[in-house]
């Protein structure tokens, strides 16, 4: 394994793993890149997949008929994805996956990582802590879209916002100052203080373009602070 395999492996929950099974599980494992802005598999999709992190920054999300998006997760470094498909009977991907910036993934094959985790229980834990990690993201996601504070939301709503509309490297949330206080339920003063405030850190640029995302990753700290996206 190189460096950034070797790290990302690291970060997941896959680390624990012995070295042979790893060896075994990574076989004809084949690296994707994608650009930012790019949708890695489409809500509505029947393939299975298993997908590690290597870099960059990913967004899972659903989207309603409306047009309107709900994140349901960001994946970093060491961040499993697809392990959900591996073991619903007849698998329907329930979400889209979208990279935010250029990133780099390792795709697994399923049937690999299902025939190991059939014979080796070290692999079928790795699996299941994985799987019982998402189901308590997705229910503390029902809190956090609830409770949250203005700075929180803010930094949420710019994010899925310049996610949605992105067509290249740069992200840009094309809303007014306004809309963006109706959004997340204050007023345009507290929005504009938010502002300064993040534009003071470097997270984030105002123009008549819209609000440039900076820092994609630090802004996603804000969103969701003390919130492990990674594995």
């Amino acid at each position: 394994m190189d460096d950034r395999l070797r790290a990302a492996v690291a970060a997941s929950h896959l680390r624990d793993l012995p070295d042979e099974l790893l060896t075994d599980l990574l076989t004809d494992a084949q690296r994707v890149r994608a650009p930012a802005g790019q949708a890695l598999h489409r809500a509505g999709e029947d393939q299975r997949h298993v997908e590690l992190v290597l870099s960059g920054l990913v967004r899972v999300y659903a989207s309603a008929p409306d047009g309107r998006t709900l994140t349901m997760r960001y994946c970093r470094t060491g961040a499993l994805m697809g392990a959900l498909s591996l073991y619903t009977e007849a698998f329907v991907m329930p979400a889209t996956t979208q990279a935010i910036t250029d990133a780099e993934l390792l795709a697994i094959r399923p049937a690999a990582a299902r025939r190991l985790a059939d014979r080796d229980v070290r692999m079928a834990r790795a699996l299941l802590i994985e799987l019982s990690e998402r189901a308590s993201t997705f229910a503390a996601e029902i809190g956090r879209s609830t409770f949250s504070n203005v700075r929180q939301r803010v930094a949420r709503h710019l994010l899925d916002l310049a996610a949605e509309g992105q067509r290249d490297e740069v992200l840009v949330a094309r809303i007014t100052q306004q809309d963006l206080a109706d959004a997340v339920g204050t007023v345009r003063e507290v929005v504009v203080r938010t502002l300064r405030e993040l534009r003071h850190d470097r997270l984030v640029e105002t123009g008549r373009a819209g609000i440039v995302v900076c820092e994609p990753e630090r802004l996603l700290a804000v969103a969701y602070p003390g919130w492990n996206t990674g594995p």
